[in-house]
């Protein structure tokens, strides 16, 4: 049975009263707003802020490289798995309970992971950290379309998709300022005030926002199955690379059983009466246009994210703070497009938009293409520096398009989706643009020693007065650094062509409803 939460009795006395048609003022929705798009942020922020200091944990916890690494894959296999049960959660329980409940399991976990003595213990915290904080994205978007009225959801989307853009690419940057000049553990405790904080602000204002629930049964079956095929996916993602993908039998097998799983895990949920995802959202052809956007662009975006770091500190010379912050300085144009976009977004088709910022974000990509070793921190920032531009024109039309073209009561269940899309395109791309990086690398490397002649290199050096060892050492590392970048250059035409190709299928969604004109049960 659906149900509602009563309104406070002292409502109207409050300080953050509601306004006649709304039951939040604008002061306490901007409050409230700032809150939930705060949430995303550190709950994005994670994603990628352990990554550089798994080396620092690993050593501090006496473990290898290889076993520290289960530190992020924990994490990924957790949210991947939960974020798709966000749309379940919301219905049986309502959109705010769920925020709050899982603001507070994320904020406890970041404690445990930040006071770990052992990887046991880092590890278990880290799978309670991404199953708390998968609900927590989708959830901060569904609470921000119940927060603010029609006129104001463009906007406040828009600060929504500033804490998306902004996450992935300050995490690096942030866990290494940490790691380096502290300790490790401050990467998670930094979590726990802002938890606290935005925790105290939600239970104060949101409870006026609750969505209704419905006392829905479990669907045992399909949460099974969901844990399996994500489970076995994500773990071969991030393994594969380093155990030669199928010609490992344990990662065939994983392979194997991901693609069984998710076949059955699809007839099962399209033929369930009380799914624990609901697929059939997927039936609105604008959302599933968008979601299919989503994932090929962003995947596109984030493989740059992780390959460019690495060639910088890999060829440059360049600390992991200084190759963060050149993959960071999109920020600026992003968020300035961010704050203007939502003045025109309303009035303008939402597919020109979305399709031109794609397009943009792509012709970047066959910029960077042309990069070489040498090329100065400006040279590199500039491509970087305009692509926030396309890259804001694309996260927040996506963002309005996916969650407008669904039924209000679908609202939650299609954010859970979309953001889906978004976390399985990070973990996909992540693997496949390293696997690609690696091996364009070898074969760069096997043609450029073949085209240089190494004996008469080595004997020009020689006349030189440099040995014949270190002569060698020389030349093999220049060898590799031409390899390296020509193989980065190879993957960023592969991006350009996604992009291009991405931008077009954005026509093939019929004209999305524009969010001002969406109810949302209030």
């Amino acid at each position: 049975m659906a149900r509602s939460p009563p309104a406070p009795a002292n409502a109207a006395s409050s300080p953050a009263a509601p306004t006649k048609d709304w039951p939040l003022s604008p002061r306490a929705q901007l409050i409230a707003g700032v809150a939930a798009a705060l949430t995303n942020f550190m709950v994005v922020l994670d994603l990628t802020i352990a990554n550089v200091s798994v080396p620092h944990i690993a050593g501090n916890l006496g473990t290898t490289l290889e076993q520290g690494a289960w530190i992020i894959t924990s994490y990924a296999v957790a949210e991947a798995i939960c974020v798709p049960l966000s749309g379940w959660l919301s219905d049986r329980f309502g959109v705010v309970r769920v925020f709050l409940g899982a603001m507070l399991g994320f904020g406890l976990f970041s404690f445990v992971c930040g006071i770990s003595l052992s990887l046991g213990m880092l590890v278990a915290a880290r799978v309670g950290q991404g199953l708390c904080g998968a609900p927590l994205m989708p959830m901060t978007q569904a609470v921000m379309l119940r927060i603010f009225p029609p006129e104001r959801r463009a906007k406040a989307l828009s600060l929504w998709a500033i804490t998306v853009m902004l996450g992935p690419a300050l995490g690096p940057i942030v866990g290494g300022f940490i790691s380096d000049n502290y300790s490790w553990h401050w990467i998670f405790l930094i979590n726990v005030p802002i938890a606290a904080g935005c925790a105290v602000v939600g239970g104060v204002l949101l409870p006026r926002v609750e969505s209704p629930t419905v006392r829905k049964p479990i669907d045992r079956v399909g949460l099974v199955l969901l844990i399996f095929w994500i489970g076995c996916l994500q773990l071969l993602l991030d393994l594969g690379r380093d155990r030669g993908w199928f010609e490992d039998p344990f990662m065939l097998s994983l392979g194997i059983g991901s693609l069984i799983g998710f076949a059955a895990f699809i007839i099962w949920e399209l033929t369930e009466e009380h799914p624990v995802v609901d697929l059939k959202i997927f039936r609105h052809r604008v959302f599933s246009v968008s979601a299919v956007a989503l994932a090929l662009s962003f995947g596109a975006y984030f493989g740059g994210i992780v390959v460019i770091p690495q060639w910088l500190q890999t060829t440059q010379g360049y600390t992991a703070q200084q190759a963060g912050m050149v993959v960071a300085i999109n920020a600026v144009s992003s968020i300035t497009m961010a704050v203007i976009l939502p003045r025109f977004i309303e009035r303008v088709d939402l597919r020109i938009f979305l399709s031109f910022g794609i397009f943009w974000f792509s012709t970047q990509a066959f910029v960077r293409s042309g990069w070489t070793t040498g090329l100065g921190f400006w040279q590199l920032a500039t491509p970087q520096l305009v692509q926030g531009f396309g890259l804001a024109m694309f996260m927040i039309p996506v963002s309005q398009m996916s969650l407008g073209s669904v039924l209000p009561h679908e609202i939650p269940g299609a954010s859970g989706l979309h953001n889906f899309m978004r976390t399985i395109s990070i973990a996909i791309a992540t693997s496949l643009s390293l696997t690609v990086w690696n091996d364009q690398a070898r074969v760069n490397h096997n043609a450029l020693a073949d085209a240089i002649q190494p004996d008469a290199a080595i004997g020009a050096l020689a006349q030189q007065g440099v040995g014949p060892e270190v002569a060698r050492t020389v030349i093999n590392n220049l060898v590799d650094d031409q390899a390296i970048t020509m193989a980065m250059d190879h993957l960023f035409i592969i991006t350009t062509v996604i992009g291009i190709a991405t931008s077009a299928l954005i026509w093939l969604a019929p004209r999305p409803v524009p969010l001002k004109k969406i109810s949302v049960g209030h």
